[in-house]
């Protein structure tokens, strides 16, 4: 799985990055064919600063995506690694009835 982390107008500390990567590892109990997780970081400097988690998953035949936007960096993550588990757990009951 090749984990690519890009961050927008901001320098990303490495402590996020690894928990990016510790949370999307997490995911290949869902489903062990993921080839790229692509996450975008971007961080609006505002009144009440928002910060975006964006993740685009490819599997063979399929990409996923999902997109947060929270006050928090953890948040935002822990949100859009839910939205991408709910994507992955329909993809596997697909398959499982498609073969029965």
């Amino acid at each position: 799985m090749n984990i690519q982390i890009t961050s927008r107008k901001f320098k990303a500390k490495e402590s996020l990055k690894t928990e990016i990567r510790e949370q999307i590892k997490a995911l290949e109990k869902f489903n062990d064919d993921i080839l790229d997780v692509n996450v975008i970081l971007s961080y609006v400097h505002l009144k009440d600063s928002l910060k975006t988690v964006e993740i685009n998953l490819s599997v063979p035949g399929k990409t996923f995506s999902a997109e947060e936007t929270n006050d928090e960096f953890g948040k935002a993550l822990n949100s859009t690694i839910s939205k991408l588990e709910k994507q992955l757990r329909t993809l596997k009951s697909k398959r499982i009835s498609k073969n029965r």
